[in-house]
């Protein structure tokens, strides 16, 4: 995506990764790698072979705009692009342009290629912000905050923990893309599978292909059976979602009532991110909007995918098509995500004194029930329930807290009083530790 909305929604390496360019570069690896493939196997010349490479390596020898032009009447770029080659390398070495494939083997493997590429763009934004979030666990492992639950005030949890979930999240993400790219095939089945265009050497064409260009290598095509980009799909739209539950996250703890984080930062053109046109006091979040922006389109892009796995025969007509610019989309839309969400996390600042009051303002409820409780012995149930509720209406009234009420009183044991209603995190502590090193056993044979 490009123009007015490419910066929100075409952000981070993944855009280039996939643009036009990338495209031609991919398709252009997969005619040259065929060529020293089906030269290894015997069926052409190595000199031809090697003039394929040679003009794959240099596209200004091409009429890539007659390609363009044409891409439609066949009903994909494939068929003009090999005629172009043909006519870059000579009527010699023709022989050696397309051997013994169909579109589809080219345009199959050359989305797979260009997947892999985006997909490492993609998970260095996710890297990105994945070390991030463990920076802030490990600075604030022990700041307690209100956990929240159905959008309400729950129990006390620690902002550490909070990070930490985001970050077994993104490494989760990583992981699962990581095992989808190590598994990604080669197509080559020729125009309906049988390799029949190959004479008796397909198979090992195949191999030597996938082994060139560092793909699996199946036992059969799967020009029908999409379960390779159907995987890339889901582990993107996981991914995807992953990013956006961060960036809610930001936006509510942001939000002026709440007030517990802040995006701190400039834009990449100078000045402060974020303001408004019509209201000069806002700051808005906006790489956290922006990545939620991107990320909510990622679910029907999947379903689109998920959609077009029903395919007819040995060729599709259709659906298949349909796969090219939606897989472009959705890796464009995901990288530019996990991209914002890096930099709303890298510019994150978490405020423990207004979290630790939040808390302690819910927690006053526990509190004057442990008063009550502690001057119960000394005064009884009604009256010491009365002695609780005048210290938390002197608190009030005072604009003190109800700790510091408490803690000046001398009728009661107020440490005692308020170790008892004093917020409980449980093994939080133990669980940051825990998923920071998991992230750094990640980190250390990183995908």
């Amino acid at each position: 995506m490009t123009g007015l909305f490419g910066g929100t929604f075409a952000r981070g390496g993944a855009a280039a990764a996939v643009s036009d360019d990338a495209w031609f570069r991919a398709l252009l690896e997969v005619e040259a790698a065929l060529a020293r493939a089906a030269a290894s196997a015997g069926l052409v010349p190595g000199t031809a072979a090697d003039a394929v490479t040679a003009a794959c390596a240099d596209p200004s020898r091409l009429d890539l705009a007659t390609v363009v032009a044409r891409a439609a009447d066949a009903g994909n770029p494939v068929p003009p692009l090999v005629r172009a080659l043909q006519a870059a390398v000579g009527e010699r070495d023709a022989a050696a342009v397309h051997v013994g494939a169909t579109s589809q083997d080219v345009l199959d493997t050359a989305l797979l290629l260009l997947a892999r590429s985006a997909v490492r763009e993609v998970d260095a934004d996710l890297a990105a912000a994945a070390e991030a979030c463990a920076e802030l666990a490990r600075a604030h492992r022990d700041d307690v905050v209100m956990g929240r639950t159905l959008m309400q005030q729950a129990l006390p949890t620690t902002f550490g923990l909070k990070a930490a979930t985001w970050l077994a999240g993104l490494d989760g993400a990583r992981l699962r893309l990581a095992e989808v790219v190590a598994t990604l095939p080669v197509q080559y089945g020729g125009a309906v599978g049988t390799l029949a265009a190959s004479s008796g050497a397909g198979v090992l064409v195949r191999g030597a292909l996938a082994a060139e260009l560092g793909l699996v290598t199946p036992a059969v095509p799967w020009f029908t059976v999409r379960l390779p980009v159907a995987d890339l799909a889901g582990a993107l739209g996981a991914a995807a979602g992953v990013v956006a539950t961060v960036a809610l996250d930001v936006v509510l703890m942001a939000q002026s009532e709440v007030a517990e984080v802040a995006e701190v930062g400039e834009g990449p053109a100078g000045g402060v991110r974020g303001g408004s046109s019509a209201m000069p006091h806002k700051q808005n979040p906006v790489a956290a909007v922006s990545a939620r922006a991107c990320a909510r389109r990622a679910p029907g892009l999947v379903a689109t995918l998920l959609a077009a796995m029903e395919q007819e025969h040995e060729r599709a007509a259709g659906a298949w098509h349909s796969e090219w610019p939606t897989l472009t989309d959705l890796l464009t839309t995901v990288g530019s995500a996990a991209s914002w969400l890096a930099e709303s996390l890298r510019g994150l600042r978490p405020d423990p004194d207004r979290m630790a009051a939040t808390v302690a303002a819910a927690g006053e409820g526990s509190l004057a029930g442990a008063l009550a409780e502690a001057l119960t012995p000394a005064l009884g149930r009604g009256a010491a329930h009365d002695a609780a509720a005048a210290a938390t209406r002197e608190a009030r009234e005072t604009g003190r807290t109800l700790a510091e009420v408490v803690a000046v009183r001398d009728d009661v044991d107020a440490a005692a009083v308020l170790a008892a209603a004093a917020p409980s995190v449980g093994e939080a502590g133990a669980q940051v530790d825990a998923a920071l090193a998991e992230h750094e056993r990640l980190v250390e044979g990183s995908p």
